[in-house]
């Protein structure tokens, strides 16, 4: 199924007294970029994290941002180091007499040392984990449901367009075939007006240099190769896997087709469908960009 680059999801989990809310955006980009804002607890797991999310989408640029609310007693992940803030304090009341300030050491002064404070390393939970994955398979199944939302719409328009596309081919390969004894007669008549003495004319040469024409008028090769570059590029709308770069291939071939059938045909007619087929070409190219 085809699937939109862009997206938003959002899954939330409880469990004992512990919830998360995970939010995941996307925007388009040639490969799969992660970026994760999570509790330090959290980003511990980036790896894992990242692989989830690896094992659902393929393509896009995800940014993750993770927010936690814990309502358990948790012991605190500061401490004082006691012993270290008397020693501290020692030393400024021992600079406060030697320089004889009057004014008392404070807590406020004690404040300014940070030594006398300890961070504790903030241990996993597991439970935390498992609520988080909770949380974070509803966000990727969200934004999964989004971005296969918005491929059935880039999809559809795309479909439509090719379809349209395969009626203008039609319509130049008739034209085409109408052109070839068109300009035969017309090569004819101008050789006739060219030369007085008709019995000088080599008609084998001269059906020789008409059948190298009609060859180089005739786009029916062109036709069957465009025809089939659509057929292939309406199967892989619809297939299950991810197709963007497939799709941007089929998309230059066709093109390349166009810009043939354009040079090859002589014709205002023709230039005119030719260029019809162009612009619906360049509105496809721009929303295969968006697309897995």
């Amino acid at each position: 199924m085809i699937e939109s680059m862009t997206g938003f999801g959002k899954g939330e989990a409880t469990a004992k007294g512990v919830s998360f809310s995970v939010e995941l955006r996307s925007v388009n980009n040639r490969f799969l970029e992660i970026s994760t804002r999570a509790p330090k607890t959290i980003s511990q797991r980036e790896n894992e994290i990242k692989e989830i999310i690896r094992s659902k989408i393929a393509r896009g640029k995800i940014s993750l941002s993770a927010t936690k609310d814990d309502e358990t007693d948790s012991e605190l992940a500061i401490s004082v180091d006691k012993k270290r803030a008397k020693e501290i304090y020692t030393v400024l009341e021992q600079l406060r007499k030697a320089t004889k300030i009057k004014e008392p050491v404070k807590l406020e002064h004690l404040l300014h040392f940070s030594e006398i404070f300890e961070t504790k390393e903030v241990e996993e939970d597991e439970t935390e984990w498992k609520v988080f994955q909770q949380a974070l398979t509803k966000a990727v199944g969200a934004l999964k449901k989004m971005r296969e939302k918005e491929g059935a719409e880039l999809a559809r328009d795309s479909k439509e367009r090719v379809q349209k596309i395969n009626k203008h081919i039609d319509t130049v390969e008739q034209l085409s075939k109408k052109r070839i004894p068109e300009e035969r007669k017309r090569l004819l008549e101008k050789v006739e007006q060219l030369v007085e003495d008709k019995s000088i004319i080599n008609n084998q040469r001269l059906e020789l240099e008409i059948a190298i024409l009609s060859e180089k008028l005739d786009v029916t090769e062109e036709c069957v190769r465009f025809r089939s570059h659509n057929k292939f590029f309406l199967e892989a709308l619809l297939s299950k896997e991810s197709e963007g770069r497939k799709l941007n291939f089929l998309i230059q071939e066709m093109g390349r087709e166009a810009n043939t059938i354009g040079s090859k045909c002589n014709d205002v007619e023709i230039a005119h469908i030719v260029v019809s087929i162009k612009e619906e070409l360049e509105k496809i190219r721009e929303q295969l960009q968006n697309i897995e």
